[in-house]
């Protein structure tokens, strides 16, 4: 008599397919993060979908023992919003990154975000294109200086967060590659909200773009400028006798100050449940480029209709009702 597999260990999310980026590439450690936080889902792996665009980290799918699809450039969401609206029995993540999800497939990004499909989104950001050998992406800053942009880029980047909060999405964070604690927590966090949720992940291309993150990683600088938010608490971090913290400031806009100079009431008390997004967009806004502090943790996880789950099915109409409806207005008889 057969028994049905209720607990789960990281070999079973583990594909035998030869994993294969470049040395020292982020990608691994994420894949090794989500490979090892799957089994808390106590979900089987055949009831777990991984859907992957094109770049880097379209390879994920591959490397995950679920089932999977490596789709076209940029259309993840489109993808997965499908297989959600059939089979709302499956745990479906997209893998992604800024170039296939900001670029070509920005649309896809928003609109999925807006409807609350769920779906998990994971972006990897590492503010280049590394398959296709070192452009400026979507996410570079400007004056950038790359393949495509020999003389700095001059476009302004998207701030995936910020984006993605502009789109209304209900659940919106922030991780790091390396931080072996800090991006299952996120993780968690996203696996357990209903509807759509987007995680963005600073990751690392040791190729064409090494060290972008180096100010929120380096062992002597995370703590100046890992600005890590908790649900409840004050938003304040530093090493001892070096804290500074995020205040209201007379504007109403969020700033950065000294501890030890700010009145305690102006801190600014962390709230991802808030319905209006204006105080997460703030805080999305403090850092324009990760080489300072910046933000990191779960933004907004707020509650609202789930795309497909929670939207009542179309009526169907009948044969005569179907009839009035195709000779209605303006009609043309072909001789």
């Amino acid at each position: 008599m057969s028994t049905v597999q209720t607990t789960f260990t990281k070999a079973d999310f583990q594909s035998d397919a030869e994993t294969r980026w470049c040395p020292g590439c982020g990608d691994y450690a994420i894949l090794a993060a989500v490979q090892g936080f799957m089994p808390e889902l106590g979900i089987p792996p055949e009831n777990i979908v991984f859907v992957s665009g094109i770049g880097c980290a379209g390879r994920f799918s591959y490397y995950m023992d679920t089932y999977g699809m490596h789709g076209i450039h940029g259309r993840g969401p489109a993808l997965a919003t499908g297989l959600a609206t059939a089979r709302d029995d499956l745990s479906i993540w997209v893998v992604t990154g800024d170039g296939d999800a900001l670029s070509i497939g920005g649309n896809h990004l928003i609109h999925a975000l807006r409807r609350n499909v769920p779906i998990k989104i994971l972006l990897f950001n590492n503010q280049i294109y590394g398959l296709t050998k070192g452009q400026a992406s979507p996410t570079s800053e400007r004056g950038k200086v790359t393949k495509s942009t020999p003389f700095g880029s001059s476009d302004a980047p998207f701030n995936p967060v910020s984006l993605a909060l502009g789109a209304d999405a209900s659940f919106v964070a922030r991780s790091v590659d390396r931080d072996k604690k800090h991006l299952p927590e996120v993780l968690r966090a996203a696996a357990a909200h209903p509807g759509s949720a987007l995680v963005e992940i600073y990751q690392n291309c040791p190729v064409f773009n090494d060290g972008a993150f180096e100010a929120l990683t380096d062992k002597d600088q995370a703590a100046l400028n890992q600005i890590r938010l908790v649900d409840g608490a004050p938003i304040v971090w530093g090493p001892q006798g070096a804290e500074r913290c995020v205040v209201h400031g007379a504007d109403g806009d969020l700033q950065i100050v000294d501890r030890a100079s700010a009145d305690l009431r102006d801190i600014v008390v962390h709230d991802p449940r808030r319905e209006n997004p204006a105080q997460a967009f703030a805080l999305s806004r403090l850092a324009s480029h990760p080489d300072g502090p910046t933000p990191i943790g779960v933004f907004r996880d707020v509650q609202r209709p789930v795309f497909a789950a929670d939207t009542p099915p179309p009526a169907v109409p009948s044969t005569e009702q179907l009839a009035t409806l195709l000779h209605a207005g303006d009609t043309w008889t072909v001789a």
